[in-house]
């Protein structure tokens, strides 16, 4: 068979089975099954497929018609520019989280002007938490813009810690990103505040999350980022298959309601920001009438909510007092 037919039918199969995206994943499918680009795809559309080649692509094709996300085939997902690792243990990055990175690197210049600093942020002297970090998208891609920073990435699972330190090393950022298993910001109570806190997966740290490293003193960060849980359980068989079926519900759902977990961590970033600190929250579709009164306090300045490209209230944005 060759490429062009090979095509036509997975995009058929994939359209029968009421696939979104059908056309795109028939083709990611096919790349990922022969190892070729998209160029050379393209550019041979009659060359033939290997029989080992089309029995991989057939057999993705069919596992993506029951369900299984194209990323789960193919093990990787693109995001802000750069190619992530992604497993049943981690959130698929979407496109939508770009604004939680813009936003956050906007404020952080809006910062520096205020301050009368230069216009070019190398990240130097910041230090900046990704709460829940999954695959590690965000911190990862804050690390490359920031080439000076420090930061921690935090998540409960122990599984999505893992995904996300192997995306760092890949990408060669792990040097500056310290990975801490933590209920949201719960276990920087046991960090120096000098950043001297072990490494995930050190001999140093335990599977608690718990560090052999103790002080009196959180560190303080200058900016804290976070793409909650936020899904209402009550949705949950409004989802899609391929989402309620193979995503992890610890990183999908947020309670019954979707918004509970926003109060907790809103509560303690602000413990945990120096002043002027930034935090940049993503938004569920409806989760803004409850997360914007939780900013009504003396301790947030210069709240802000900044659209997806689809008008849904995606980012909200606020400072410590």
């Amino acid at each position: 068979m060759d490429i062009r037919t090979a095509l036509k039918q997975g995009m058929a199969q994939l359209r029968a089975a009421n696939v979104s995206s059908h056309t795109l994943a028939a083709e990611l499918l096919l790349l990922h099954a022969t190892g070729r680009t998209r160029t050379s795809l393209y550019s041979g559309p009659e060359d033939q497929l290997t029989e080992s080649e089309s029995q991989n692509y057939f057999s993705l094709i069919e596992r993506r018609a029951t369900g299984v996300p194209t990323q789960h085939l193919t093990g990787k997902q693109e995001f802000w520019g750069l190619e992530f690792e992604v497993t049943p243990d981690v959130l698929i990055p979407r496109p939508e989280t770009e604004h939680v990175i813009e936003v956050a690197l906007d404020r952080l210049a809006l910062r520096n002007l205020r301050a009368e600093k230069s216009k070019i942020m190398s990240g130097e002297g910041l230090l900046i938490a990704d709460v829940g970090t999954g695959s590690g998208c965000i911190a990862i891609a804050l690390a490359k813009e920031l080439p000076e920073a420090d930061l921690y990435a935090l998540d409960i699972s122990y599984a999505a810690l893992a995904v996300a330190q192997r995306n760092a090393a890949r990408l060669g950022l792990s040097d500056r990103i310290t990975f801490l298993e933590s209920n949201l910001l719960e276990n920087l109570s046991g960090v120096e505040a000098q950043h001297a806190a072990p490494q995930f997966g050190d001999h140093r740290s335990s599977k608690s999350g718990e560090s052999a490293v103790t002080s009196h003193q959180s560190p303080l960060f200058d900016l804290i980022v976070s793409n909650p849980p936020y899904i209402a359980r009550r949705e949950a068989a409004t989802l899609a298959n391929e989402v309620r079926d193979h995503e992890p519900a610890i990183a999908l759902f947020g309670g019954e309601e979707g918004y509970e977990f926003y109060a907790d961590l809103i509560t303690q970033s602000a413990s945990h920001l120096k002043p002027g600190g930034i935090l940049v929250l993503e938004l569920g579709h409806d989760s803004l009438p409850a997360v914007q009164p939780l900013f009504d306090s003396p301790v947030w300045t210069n709240v802000g909510v900044t659209n997806d490209l689809a008008t849904i209230p995606r980012a909200m944005a606020a400072e410590k007092a």
